[in-house]
């Protein structure tokens, strides 16, 4: 760089022009969470969710796969499903057209009735869905890339980190409103320069700043550090597991991040944008079966009265922040080095975010 780069244009995250454009294009075509397999444990269990506007559902076939369509019925429209459930087959509630787990169409009223009709031509709407250590992320685009080339080795690191990935389930959901745009939440995540200032538990309990560092991984941002001394740990990090004594993260980009805190206790934060000023952030907690862990509770409790709190703080001031008329995007502070006082992974992100939203700003002016 022969100059200093400066950071995105406050209507990146004010304008809701710019959400519907992120809506129709990024959203739509990016990997995103939907639910966990943990939901769907037996045949004919579903889930709906909602990407990038669509309402989607998950369900468990008889071959025990678990597949995702548009939660609309091929024959007027109708919505088939709605929030959890155990079905044997998907039967629309507006006129009874009946569907296989599969997404054939089984059966319907009077439709032998039709001269030429041919069921076998009818077909729920599947989506392109992969299960990533217990979670089920769906991408709307058809022809998207897998998410081993997104996130190169991702999933093989967190193997290793969680070894006992396959026995966890939910324990909590914490929902957290941040009154923000979604960038900024992420690219707050996303960056540990302010985090010796603003999360004193965390730098001084967990981690040590000075050694913090967030590279690029394909579309993963990688964060990496190492740990204070964690005899003062306020539970028993003793797993017996490798990686017990360490921290790390893994931001799947847009939405989502994996987080191992020191014992390996799995936690993760799934982004949910509601418009262009406002994101509800996911907490998840996870324990062996689902089953109540003393341990994982007062984690939970203890990072949502400090990291979390102080986090809500500072991204909503920020995007006060950038309604002011008086701000002029200021130049990042890119170390070639890297490290905790860097920002080259808000560089990676603006990148990312200018790249999927001036595409389709273009595209959709031509």
């Amino acid at each position: 760089m022969t100059k200093p780069l400066r950071s995105l244009a406050a209507r990146y995250y004010t304008d809701p022009q710019v959400f519907e454009i992120e809506t129709a294009g990024l959203l739509a075509r990016t990997w995103q969470f939907g639910c966990h397999a943990s939901e769907l444990t037996d045949i004919g269990d579903y889930a709906t969710f909602e990407i990038g506007g669509e309402s989607l559902f998950a369900i468990r076939g008889r071959d025990e796969k678990i597949r995702v369509f548009y939660n609309v019925c091929q024959h007027r429209a109708h919505q088939l499903v709605q929030g959890k459930g155990t079905t044997r087959v998907v039967v629309c509630p507006y006129h009874a057209w009946t569907y296989e787990l599969t997404g054939e169409l089984r059966a319907g009223p009077n439709i032998k009735a039709v001269e030429g009709f041919d069921k076998s031509e009818v077909c729920l709407s599947e989506v392109r869905a992969e299960e990533f250590l217990g979670f089920v992320f769906v991408n709307l685009d058809p022809d998207a890339a897998p998410m081993e080339e997104w996130f190169p080795n991702a999933r093989a690191e967190l193997e290793e980190w969680v070894p006992n990935w396959a026995e966890l389930k939910p324990l909590e959901w914490v929902s957290i409103p941040e009154n923000c745009n979604w960038k900024v939440s992420v690219e707050n995540y996303s960056e540990c320069y302010h985090c010796s200032l603003n999360h004193p538990t965390f730098s001084n309990g967990v981690v040590k700043p000075e050694t913090y560092d967030i590279q690029p991984q394909g579309k993963c941002l990688r964060h990496t550090t190492e740990c204070q001394n964690l005899e003062n740990m306020t539970y028993d990090v003793n797993s017996g597991f490798a990686h017990q004594y360490e921290y790390s993260s893994w931001f799947l980009w847009p939405m989502f991040s994996f987080q191992v805190y020191p014992g390996n206790v799995l936690n993760t934060y799934h982004w949910r944008a509601i418009d262009a000023g406002h994101v509800v952030v996911w907490r998840g907690w996870y324990s062996v079966g689902g089953i109540d862990d003393e341990k994982v509770r007062k984690l939970a409790q203890q990072d949502r009265a400090t990291t979390v709190e102080e986090d809500i703080h500072l991204v909503e001031s920020v995007q006060r922040g950038l309604g002011s008329r008086g701000y002029r995007p200021g130049p990042l502070v890119i170390d070639p080095c890297g490290g905790v006082n860097s920002e080259h992974p808000v560089m990676h992100l603006q990148k990312w975010m200018r790249d999927a939203i001036d595409g389709c700003d273009k595209g959709s002016a031509t």
